[in-house]
């Protein structure tokens, strides 16, 4: 009965469990980010890609496929290995920083809706800006509380309309523009490649190649369901390492070869993009571009929807250990836990106000934004890795159905290089990025960076804290 019971869940094949993770960790919105920092994107890629995102993948998989380890994720994981405390504060990071990334991804829905309805104010007057991230933040979580049948409808429908199609427009325009003679905006010479590590300012960039490939964590769950996952999920991994990485060269290449590095907006940069491309060819696809816009607006909306409630079920996890206020972790008819999606929205709501009103502009905005979803992130990421090496040095004899190949100095030098770069990268990106010009730009940059983030990592010690202590009491 047991072998039924373990063979019925194995229904996930090498393909399938491809297509789950690709759409977790590809997205479209930040190839203007990688452009921003000219060919030297290629290095960036490949290395955060076989240094981190690698890393990230193989370690999650062992983890994940420890007997009684499968659910719960880095909170289990790291609980496990690191004691409760350090479980909560993982999977807290882990949940806290798509708080900030909400409003990331909004901020290019917004950029995406000022070009199509060519009306500028949307995505440069604050005021303008914050209503519209609210509008569409409580518009999309307000449809969760009957439940993720709408969820689930969106993501089908955004997948193909919002990233599939635009992607294949944009690769499909992208040869085209240059085999036809098209002369690239980005300097293209390999001797660019490698970034100048002298000019610190202009490295700190790399902090959103480390979001480009963060998540993939997540899909470690699913490893359990593999039909074969000692073959298949190396395999997985490394063929969507290598598209990730050939996937957002070309996008970033195609945003840089033809939208000036001077007047590359990072919130609507992909519309430029097209508009560009477009341009090359005719006069008068105005219209197309619009209809694109549109679609990549839908697909991230999707995105939006599915992050609403997703990461919610971690922290309810933590909720039923005692480590929530009970009201919180409550569900209503429909399962869904809507006083947590509530307070969710206003702390969304917080840092939509202190990002577009703290800022000097659209891409300090952007920029603050993306660089605080990362160094939240990474905190996680760092007890993430610091979970696995107990893992390797103490706890060796745990039965699990995937281990990374190559025996303990192999998992030692995985594990040490992801924790290394996660450790680089969070140190960067408290150095304000070239593009923003320094100045007032650079000064707003990294207060509300610093003050943020400090706020930030005491918050779930805080929380634990007052939970233990309220538990004892009673």
């Amino acid at each position: 009965m047991m072998n039924e019971s373990v063979s019925s869940r194995k229904h996930l094949s090498l393909f399938g469990f491809f297509a789950l993770t690709a759409t977790m960790v590809m997205t479209v919105y930040e190839y203007p980010t990688f452009a921003s920092s000219g060919i030297s994107l290629v290095f960036y890629l490949v290395v955060a890609g076989l240094f981190w995102f690698l890393p990230v993948a193989l370690c999650a998989a062992e983890m994940a496929t420890i007997e009684g380890w499968d659910k719960g994720g880095v909170y289990t994981w790291a609980g496990k290995t690191l004691g409760e405390k350090w479980g909560f504060a993982n999977i807290f990071f882990q949940w806290f920083q798509i708080t900030v990334g909400f409003v990331t991804m909004i901020y290019f829905i917004l950029g995406a809706l000022s070009y199509v309805l060519d009306w500028d104010a949307l995505n440069n007057d604050p005021m303008i800006r914050f209503i519209g991230v609210m509008v569409i933040f409580w518009g999309l979580t307000l449809s969760q509380f009957k439940g993720t049948k709408f969820t689930s409808t969106i993501a089908k429908y955004g997948f193909i309309l919002g990233i599939a199609i635009p992607a294949i427009i944009l690769f499909t325009l992208t040869m085209g523009f240059f085999l036809t003679g098209g002369v690239s905006d980005m300097d293209l010479s390999l001797s660019n490649m490698v970034p100048d590590f002298t000019q610190l300012n202009t490295v700190v960039v790399f902090v959103s190649f480390i979001l480009a490939y963060a998540g993939i964590e997540a899909s470690a769950t699913h490893a359990n369901e593999m039909t074969n996952v000692k073959r298949d999920y190396p395999i997985a991994i490394i063929l969507l390492v290598l598209l990730a990485i050939g996937l957002n060269t070309i996008g970033g290449i195609a945003i840089g070869a033809v939208v000036p590095e001077e007047s590359l907006g990072l919130s609507i940069g992909v519309v430029q993009g097209f508009e560009g491309l477009f341009a090359h060819f005719t006069d008068h696809a105005g219209w197309v571009v619009r209809i694109v816009a549109v679609f990549i607006a839908f697909g991230v909306c999707a995105e939006v929807s599915a992050w609403v409630v997703g990461p919610s079920w971690g922290m309810l996890e933590a909720g039923k250990d005692g480590l929530l206020p009970k009201k919180l972790a409550e569900t209503n008819e429909y399962d869904v836990p809507v006083k947590f999606l509530i307070m969710q929205g206003i702390i969304v709501s917080i840092w939509a106000a202190v990002l577009t009103f703290g800022g000097s502009g659209a891409n300090v905005s952007f920029f603050t934004a993306i660089s605080l979803t990362v160094v939240i992130y990474l905190v996680g990421y760092i007890i993430f890795f610091i979970s696995y090496l107990t893992v390797v040095l103490k706890f060796k004899e745990l039965p699990r159905a995937f281990e990374i190949p190559g025996g303990t100095p192999v998992k030692l030098i995985c594990a040490i290089a992801g924790l290394a770069i996660s450790f680089v990268a969070l140190g960067i990106s408290f150095i304000p990025p070239a593009q923003l010009g320094g100045g007032d730009a650079s000064t707003a940059y990294l207060t509300i960076l610093i003050i943020s983030f400090a706020i930030t990592l005491c918050i779930p010690f805080f929380v634990y804290r007052r939970m233990r202590a309220n538990k004892t009491s009673k």
